[in-house]
């Protein structure tokens, strides 16, 4: 498959993160130098560029779709969250977590029609976790991560979020904000990605290895031989295949019935990205092609591209 660039905009400096609005009409691109630029996905206009966090933005991410006005969480070098209007461009609320930076979010998943979920999203600053809500009110979990926090991903039913240090992951309540169990893993963790159906919690790790825990039932997997740090996880709707990063192969996996143990995983060399590191992947939703895209830095300025 041959891919040919629909549009490119200009940022200020390197792109940092990118955030897909629900319903993909709009784009947000962080840049390093703190600045979030709202962007049009048909054509790549502007439309708004947001402050954002003066000494950096580190990362992004929409609030799930309400009906309203769409939402955007900012993470910054500041130790704060700050949450925006996305179609006024208007700053929303602030809220601070602590000393360290911000760079993980996760907002909750609605849950199912009758059923929704209030929009609560979960920051980490170091070893703080904050759950904020949509009005900026801040409620910290009743206990510090051992370690500095290297991801957070909610169950896709938005119960419990899984909360990842170097020795384990935690799953904590997202009502009561207890730690419901704890899944040891004697390394750094890297990544963290839950099956669409609950099934199964995945981490990608520096060892450089994957390791599966079924929650539910205690059942684990490890999957190891990978060329380098596993950064980039992703399943598919069906929550049968699952890609992992790792090296220029992206390896995908048969999660069905007891999972990936004895089985051989689909390789595909991902030749044209120079660098490892700023390679991603993504199923496409609700289809069983997988999409990789990545951005990349130029001496003379930085662009985001959609294919």
């Amino acid at each position: 498959m041959n891919l040919s660039k629909h549009w490119a905009a200009q940022l200020d400096d390197y792109v940092i993160d990118l955030a897909w609005a629900p319903g993909g009409a709009q784009l947000a691109a962080a840049s390093a130098a703190g600045p979030v630029s709202l962007l049009a996905a048909a054509d790549g206009a502007a439309q708004h560029v947001l402050a954002g966090h003066e000494q950096g933005t580190n990362c992004l991410g929409f609030a799930p779709a309400s009906g309203a006005s769409p939402v955007l969480a900012t993470g910054g070098q500041d130790g704060a969250v700050k949450l925006w209007d996305a179609a006024s461009g208007q700053h929303l609320a602030t809220a601070p977590l602590g000393p360290a930076w911000v760079e993980h979010l996760a907002w909750r998943p609605r849950g199912a029609a009758g059923a929704e979920r209030a929009a609560v999203l979960a920051a980490a600053s170091g070893r703080k976790l904050g759950f904020i809500g949509i009005d900026g009110s801040n409620r910290p979990a009743k206990a510090d991560a051992p370690k500095t926090i290297a991801a957070v991903a909610w169950g896709p039913g938005g119960g419990c979020v899984a909360v990842a240090a170097f020795g384990g992951v935690r799953l904590w309540d997202g009502d009561d904000l207890i730690v419901q169990k704890e899944l040891p893993y004697a390394n750094g963790i890297q990544a963290l990605v839950w099956s669409p159906d609950g099934k199964w919690l995945v981490s990608g790790n520096q060892d450089p290895s994957v390791h599966l825990w079924q929650p539910e039932s205690e059942f684990e997997l490890h999957m190891s031989g990978y060329a380098g740090k596993v950064k980039h996880l992703s399943f598919d709707h069906t929550s049968r295949w699952l890609a992992t990063s790792g090296g220029r192969d992206a390896c995908v996996w048969d999660c069905s019935g007891a999972g990936p143990a004895n089985r051989p995983c689909c390789r595909t060399t991902l030749r044209s990205v120079r660098s490892p590191s700023s390679r991603t992947m993504a199923f496409w939703p609700r289809r069983r092609r997988m999409e990789r895209c990545f951005c990349g830095a130029r001496s003379a300025g930085n662009r985001c591209a959609r294919p």
